[in-house]
């Protein structure tokens, strides 16, 4: 990779995705940055990026028209002069159960989650086949990639396709060495889930193993090695990053709930 790596993060104005930026502008990556509405967000984050001597920069990106969100991201690659990573990161969930959740509410969770990272790795990968010598392009999925979130059809079947689309971006660009891997959150300390990162090792979760929510840098830190000249034999995978959650059951919550009497 040249002495300029550049990474495009997705919905990086805060959470995960600003956390990603941060990590990886320390790795040595210019940045990317792509808000939807949080403008001064996504100010915080390149202003972050620079105090780290790289360069970011910005642009407006709403994947709910995604081929208009694609070109938000053309024109930010052609400003970075080039792509060696990207991080799929912009999601959304609309709650709905299967019987009640009407169609157009179904196409816009996929449309954003699905259809956005289809056409954001397809223009990276087009980017990095023209520049030679690969790249990254990892997707952040959930939990939920691997088992259903109730009350949230979409979600779970959005982010289970994603899983799959994973795999098949990995075996279609591995010729070209552009690594592919997912990586799936369990409950993480993010404004979507109401918590604030500061709180994540404070904040008590009973249910989950771990017994609190995961911090946004326990997501990038692993975003940040599957970008790292580390990460050359690892492609197709998706590593889940939940405090146990996936190992939970009722035997263990009703173990808790005794020992808490």
């Amino acid at each position: 990779m040249p002495t300029n790596k550049v990474a495009v993060v997705t919905a990086s104005d805060s959470g995960i995705g600003k956390a990603c930026a941060i990590m990886l502008a320390e790795q040595g990556y210019d940045i990317g940055i792509t808000w939807r509405s949080d403008e001064n967000g996504a100010q915080e984050t390149a202003e972050e990026v620079r105090k780290l001597g790289r360069r970011a920069e910005r642009v407006q990106m709403d994947l709910s028209d995604p081929q208009q969100g694609g070109k938000a991201l053309e024109a930010l690659i052609a400003q970075l002069g080039r792509i060696d990573a990207l991080v799929n990161n912009a999601g959304t969930n609309v709650k709905g159960d299967f019987l009640d959740i009407a169609f157009d509410e179904w196409r816009k969770v996929f449309t954003v989650d699905v259809d956005g990272a289809f056409i954001c790795g397809q223009i990276a990968a087009r980017q990095m086949v023209k520049q030679g010598g690969g790249g990254r392009i990892i997707n952040i999925t959930s939990v939920h990639e691997h088992t259903p979130l109730p009350g949230s059809v979409a979600y779970t079947a959005a982010k289970h396709a994603l899983g799959g689309l994973t795999k098949s971006m990995a075996l279609s660009l591995l010729p070209q060495k552009i690594l592919v891997n997912s990586v799936a959150p369990g409950a993480i300390a993010t404004p979507m889930n109401d918590m604030e990162n500061a709180d994540a090792h404070k904040i008590s979760l009973p249910n989950i193993p771990a017994g609190r929510p995961g911090d946004t840098r326990e997501i990038a830190s692993m975003v940040a090695w599957l970008c790292s000249e580390w990460s050359g034999y690892t492609t197709g995978q998706s590593f889940i990053i939940d405090g146990g959650f996936m190992l939970a059951n009722p035997q263990f919550a009703a173990a808790q709930q005794q020992e808490a009497q």
